[in-house]
């Protein structure tokens, strides 16, 4: 590892941000993973793992544990915060101080802002205006094949080639592939949005529609990305690729995907108290479906997958008035 950073701070100690600090540390680094609970923290040093998150997956030697945020960010690093999309704009203006201009800040949380449908490098800019250099990372990643080492491919996202190219030097290995992107917009568009699709997957997969109807589905889907998307004034092919096309087949396809397992419980009766508490931690894909009927009609674009979706989940729809309602649409030219 030649990069001029020898250190990253990874903020958030979750799922994702414990597997991406664990991958960074393998890859020669040394890595500060801050957690916003103390005994978590202590947890964590004690036991060398993330028990709550990752179990038995042990820390590399590289990988150094902080509860105190000033003190992880100390010195030249670079920052990759992973905090969630619902706490994004209050851990930044409660912190917005401690981060300095020289530092290069990738973000590799998912959503969209409650209330504004803000995208979160849109809400870092307004917040910790005197960080240009930025970045964002997505794609079809689950935590626990990332922890694993097990093969990966991520995009990541910014409107500088330098900024890029220097997290491509840190999260590029042998399992661990990095492509990147100018469409920032695009690329975290499709990340928060596969998550209210993934729950409609779950939903028809749920109520035992096979595979022909998934299919469909995951392809529909496609087109609403990409029909927001183009609407605002992103790229078309980012919707394509790992931030698009593969995000979406891997949370609509698997059940380690959250959103799925949601709507899989959705499926069966379940409340959304009951669901809550047997998935354990955030479901994005349920805040967000608020914003993607905002968008979309913010936009006058058509999204009728994630409607029934809010539905479902705000209106008290029944799943199958709303796969009815989806199927009873008037027969339209596919590419529109």
């Amino acid at each position: 590892m030649d990069s001029p950073h020898k250190s990253v701070a990874v903020l958030g100690a979750g799922s994702w941000g414990t597997a991406l600090a664990i991958h960074l540390a393998r890859a020669g680094l040394n890595v500060r993973l801050w957690g916003h609970t103390s005994r978590h923290v202590k947890q964590m040093q004690q036991q060398r793992c993330n028990q709550k998150y990752l179990p038995d997956i042990a820390f590399p030697d590289k990988l150094e544990l902080y509860s105190d945020l000033s003190q992880a960010l100390e010195g030249e690093l670079l920052v990759l915060t992973v905090i969630p999309s619902h706490a994004y704009r209050s851990f930044l203006q409660a912190n917005a101080q401690l981060f300095r201009d020289d530092m290069s800040i990738a973000c590799a949380s998912k959503g969209l802002e409650q209330g504004s449908g803000k995208l979160l490098h849109e809400i870092f800019t307004e917040e910790v205006p005197q960080c240009s250099k930025l970045a964002v990372i997505s794609g079809p990643t689950f935590a626990k094949e990332v922890a694993r080492d097990m093969p990966t491919a991520i995009t990541i996202a910014s409107r500088s080639d330098e900024v890029a190219a220097e997290w491509v030097e840190c999260l590029h290995t042998g399992y661990f592939r990095a492509y990147t992107s100018r469409d920032v917009t695009g690329v975290e568009l499709g990340g928060a949005l596969k998550n209210v699709l993934a729950i409609a997957a779950g939903i028809a997969d749920g109520l035992g529609f096979g595979a022909n109807s998934r299919a469909a589905l995951i392809t529909r889907g496609l087109t609403e990305l990409m029909r927001l998307g183009e609407a605002m004034g992103c790229n078309r092919d980012t919707f394509m690729g790992l931030a698009g096309l593969g995000d979406l087949v891997l949370t609509c396809t698997d059940d380690q995907s959250r959103n799925r397992r949601t709507g899989l419980l959705l499926a069966r009766g379940f409340s959304m108290q009951q669901i809550e508490a047997e998935i354990g931690q955030e479901i994005e894909g349920i805040k967000t479906s608020l914003e993607a009927v905002s968008l979309s009609q913010r936009y006058q674009v058509e999204l009728p997958i994630m409607e029934q979706v809010h539905k479902v989940l705000y209106e008290g729809f029944h799943p199958h008035d709303a796969v009815r309602s989806l199927l009873e649409r008037r027969s339209i030219a596919e590419l529109l």
